[in-house]
């Protein structure tokens, strides 16, 4: 699952991806534009920027944007700096496995496999997903709909 941190962090990012090329935003108007906590932001943009996502500028004309055009920035790769593996057990996670204490047999465990087999399909979606993509991606419509299905 997704955490707040990771949510957050990708908000930010789409913010980031829409402003012209050069131009950049203060932690403050990214964090009023998309309701995220200021504080929480400021360490994940950190964590975004140590990661080589993000840059920033001190001064004036200061502020945070993308390193790198966002046709280059992968969505897996911002998931798994802010979250961790993508995985959803650890003992089917590639980059931090750990098997489990109640497994005698990680080889052939049908949880580990199968669990694995998820962990390819989301990595195979995420690791294909470039920030352009998702920032292009028009939900709109699903969240006038769900909107209605809750009032009516």
């Amino acid at each position: 699952m997704l955490t707040k941190k990771g949510k957050y962090g990708l908000k930010a990012l789409v913010d980031l991806a829409q402003l012209e090329p050069g131009e950049t935003a203060f932690i403050t108007e990214i964090a009023t534009r998309n309701n995220i906590p200021k504080k929480f932001l400021d360490a994940i943009l950190l964590e975004l920027r140590n990661a080589g996502i993000l840059r920033s500028k001190k001064g004036p004309g200061g502020g945070y944007s993308l390193s790198r055009p966002a046709s280059d920035i992968r969505i897996g790769q911002v998931i798994r700096t802010l979250d961790g593996p993508l995985a959803p057990i650890r003992c089917a996670s590639r980059t931090a496995f750990e098997a489990c204490d109640d497994c005698s047999d990680p080889v052939n465990c049908h949880v580990r496999k199968s669990m694995s087999d998820v962990r390819d399909a989301v990595a195979s979606i995420l690791d294909n997903m470039t920030l352009e993509q998702f920032a292009a991606n028009d939900n709109g419509n699903e969240i006038v709909a769900l909107r209605d299905a809750e009032v009516g």
